[in-house]
Parts: C-alpha cells; sequence; structure tokens
C-alpha cells in the first residue's frame, strides 16, 4: 500500500513538471507586420500598400486612360448629336431681342398693311438679330405669348366656373398639338416643293407661334365685350396675321434661285405660302372660342 501510494505522489510531482505552459488567447501584434508569422498586416499598411500598388501598375494605368478617353469620345458624341437636332447658338440668335424690338415687332403683328420692307437684313452673310432688324423672326414673342394665353385660358375658364387643372391641361398641351402639326406641315410642303431657302425649324416655330399673339387679343376682346367683340378682334388678328404671314414667307421662302426657276414650282411655293396663311384662321378660332361665352 505505501509503495503505490508513494507512486501516485511521484506520478503526480512528474505530470505536473512535464505540463506544458498554457499558450496565450491573443497573439502579440506589438511588434508590426514583420513580428507577425501567418497573421494580417495593420490596416494602414495594407491600404498604402494596395495604392502604391495600383498606382504602380501599368496595366491599371492603362485602364484608367482608356477608360477616360472612352468617356470623354462618349461626351463628345452626345454633345454633337445634341448639336444637330438642337444648336445652342442658333437658339440664341432667336431670344436676342430687347424692349423696343418687343414693342415694334406687336405692332407690326396687329397692323402690318403700312410696313414696307420684309427683307431681313444681313451683315457679312449672317442675318441681324431681332434686336437689330425688325423683320427677323424670334422666338421670344411666341414663348411668352404661348404662357400668357394658358394663363389667359385658366381666367377665363374660371370665370365661366369651368376651371379645373385637366382642362387647362387640355387647352396647353392642343395648342402645342397644333403648332408642332403645323410646322411639319410647312416642312413636308417645302421639301415636295423644293424650295431652296434659309427657312429652318426655328423659323417656322417663330412664324407658327405668333398667331398667339392675335388669340390673346381675341380671347381679351371677347371677355370684355362679349362675343361680337370676339368675333371682330378675330377678323382683325386673323386678317393681319395672314398678310403678316404671306409677306414674311413669301420673302423668307423664295430665294434668287428659286425664284428663277420653272414657272410652276413658283407657283407651288405661292400655294403653300397662301396655304400657311389662311390655315391661321382657323387654328385661332379652334383654340379660343371655347373661352368666350
Amino acid at each position: 500500500m505505501a509503495y503505490h501510494s508513494g507512486y501516485g505522489v511521484h506520478g503526480s510531482k512528474h505530470r505536473a513538471r512535464a505540463a506544458p505552459d498554457p499558450s496565450p488567447l491573443f497573439d502579440d501584434t506589438s511588434g508590426g507586420y514583420s513580428s507577425q508569422l501567418g497573421g494580417y498586416p495593420a490596416p494602414g499598411v495594407d491600404v498604402a500598400f494596395n495604392v502604391n500598388h495600383l498606382l504602380g501598375d501599368p496595366v491599371a494605368n492603362a485602364a484608367m486612360a482608356y477608360g477616360s478617353s472612352i468617356a470623354s469620345h462618349g461626351k463628345d458624341m452626345v454633345n454633337k448629336e445634341l448639336h444637330r437636332f438642337v444648336s445652342v447658338n442658333k437658339l440664341k440668335y432667336f431670344f436676342a431681342v430687347d424692349t423696343a424690338y418687343v414693342a415694334k415687332k406687336l405692332g407690326l403683328l396687329v397692323f402690318p398693311y403700312t410696313h414696307q420692307n420684309w427683307e431681313v437684313q444681313y451683315s457679312r452673310d449672317v442675318p441681324l438679330s431681332p434686336r437689330q432688324d425688325l423683320n427677323a423672326p424670334d422666338l421670344y414673342i411666341p414663348t411668352m405669348a404661348f404662357i400668357t394665353y394658358v394663363l389667359l385660358a385658366g381666367m377665363a375658364l374660371g370665370i365661366q366656373k369651368r376651371f379645373s387643372p385637366e382642362v387647362l391641361g387640355l387647352c396647353a398641351s392642343t395648342a402645342l398639338v397644333w403648332m408642332v402639326i403645323e410646322v411639319l406641315a410647312l416642312l413636308l410642303g417645302l421639301y415636295l416643293a423644293t424650295v431652296r431657302s434659309e427657312l429652318s425649324t426655328f423659323h417656322l416655330l417663330a412664324y407658327s407661334g405668333y398667331k398667339y399673339v392675335g388669340m390673346i387679343l381675341s380671347v381679351l376682346t371677347g371677355l370684355l365685350f362679349g362675343s361680337d367683340g370676339y368675333y371682330v378682334a378675330l377678323a382683325w388678328t386673323s386678317s393681319a396675321l395672314m398678310y403678316f404671314i404671306v409677306r414674311s414667307l413669301q420673302t423668307a421662302a423664295l430665294s434668287p434661285d428659286s425664284m428663277g426657276g420653272p414657272g410652276s414650282r413658283q407657283r407651288v411655293q405661292l400655294y403653300l405660302t397662301l396655304g400657311a396663311a389662311a390655315f391661321q384662321p382657323l387654328i385661332i378660332y379652334w383654340l379660343t372660342f371655347h373661352l368666350v361665352r
């Protein structure tokens, strides 16, 4: 019994001396990246290493340069296509107006019968801006007149207790649709008649938008003096606009080359101009008669 007891004590002491030291729960990372065996580098060192490696990689630099060139090329293509349909410089030309021009142009639209020279003036083969030439078409008056027409339509509908956002939106959209149809019809007519002129889509929009001035005067007169005043103002503004359209388009559409062409072509051009002018009273009446009761 004593032997077994001594053996047990001796074995316990041997096991106590042979037991290894317990391993630490966490590795010591105070020595930095070089002292770690199989560990991860410090975050700051890793980011700096990756950035330096990326900037120093010729393949990455080539890819970045190629991407920049593609983006620049795409931007140039977008600008080219945008200027193909809408030229900013040409659009600025149609808004180059001042107060004196607007006042004189409104007077010309209301009473054009005493105006003599209808030709657009040029300087070094470049047409003068509207502020310098009364005969030059502009988009400022049509734009402001359209906005005024929409506001006046809302007021007229409100006086008649028929105002609603839907009805007002229908008036505005109908006016825009008719103007687009008119411009497309004129472009098609000019193409079929093979007219050589300087008329562009902006020119046709300007001439088509001048009708809103007559529409405003007709509706205002109708609200002040009733239906009789409306029809009198409609007749006056329609005849004035027809005269203005005929003289303006005849001068702008008939270039010297086309004037010397066959007589049949000149007749087609004259019919086109008269048709565009005769269409104006119909549109004015269609867009304003329901506003006056």
